[in-house]
């Protein structure tokens, strides 16, 4: 199953939200449905900083009009796994999540999705992530979740062996889940290299596809624009950053070993429909700021033309 717009979707994000989408001049109502090269998003992880609302707006001035939600703008922020926090208000955190995820209605997130839909902005995917130790109860809660913000992808950061477990859900709601890759290959039940996508696929169906973070991948020393070649049907969006070769820091784009024009134009060259959301990660002096070079520079290189 390939991501398709149908034309309302399009007519809604032809202006920004589709980088780099030239219509011919003679495209009218009885021209046949056109395709844009490459939807370009962020994933609001990018906006960590900033609550839901604030990340919405953010989005809005810069003219972002799709978007993979991260778990923490749906979930409450303050509950989220957080760097440089104690072990007790870890605890804490995990304790009130819980609580939360066993009293949230779908009315609450139907109510998130419109500030969403209300600001112009498509939800591609919801981001949650999974792993042997979520329960029954929270792994089906993340695809219930996703079906309240009307979007048909799911993307985690699980393990190998939770994709079982997570695959029949995945089923059940005829919901596409792509697997996250980190870095980390020395952990082999993380996602991390193209044989540990390989090997979570067997035996599930589908709807398990590939997420694949094109910076983490070169960071771990392979080579994203051969496997996207190989296994572009797999993958459900990219997570565009970069990052040095061997393990190497998340750098501004254009300064790393990250084939990010390579990618982007293997993707507009074959029309394969394969969403590249942007994900902010190095540190920069202004989230804003920074997070509208990374978008202009992926926009320069899809809209530049041979």
């Amino acid at each position: 199953m390939q991501n398709t717009f149908n034309r309302r979707e399009w007519s809604k994000l032809m202006l920004t939200g589709f980088a780099g989408a030239m219509l011919p001049s003679t495209l009218s109502a009885n021209t046949p449905f056109y395709k844009p090269p490459v939807v370009l998003g962020i994933q609001t992880y990018s906006l960590r900083d900033r609550s839901r609302e604030e990340a919405i707006q953010m989005m809005k001035e810069l003219g972002i009009k799709s978007c993979e939600i991260w778990q923490g703008h749906i979930e409450p922020l303050e509950f989220q796994w957080a760097r440089n926090i104690t072990p007790e208000q870890l605890q804490a955190r995990q304790e009130s999540l819980i609580k939360w995820r066993q009293q949230v209605s779908m009315k609450e997130i139907a109510a998130m999705r419109k500030q969403f839909k209300d600001a112009g902005i498509n939800i591609q995917a919801y981001a949650s992530n999974m792993n042997d130790a979520t329960s029954d109860h929270d792994m089906e809660l993340v695809f219930r979740i996703a079906k309240a913000l009307k979007t048909d992808t799911v993307t985690t950061s699980a393990t190998i062996t939770s994709m079982k477990r997570i695959d029949a859900f995945a089923e059940k709601y005829k919901i596409k889940v792509g697997m996250h890759n980190h870095s980390n290959v020395d952990r082999p039940n993380d996602f991390s290299s193209p044989e540990s996508f390989t090997r979570a696929m067997e035996g599930c169906s589908s709807y398990t596809r590939i997420n694949l973070d094109i910076g983490h991948f070169v960071a771990a020393n392979f080579d994203p624009v051969d496997f996207i070649k190989n296994n572009h049907e797999k993958i459900v969006c990219l997570h565009v950053k970069d990052r040095k070769k061997n393990q190497g820091v998340n750098v501004p784009f254009g300064e790393g070993d990250t084939p990010i024009k390579e990618v982007l134009e293997l993707i507009r060259d074959n029309q394969w429909p394969i969403p590249a959301n942007v994900e902010y990660e190095y540190n920069g002096p202004d989230t804003k700021t920074e997070l509208n070079k990374c978008m202009q520079y992926c926009r320069d290189i899809i809209n530049h033309k041979k």
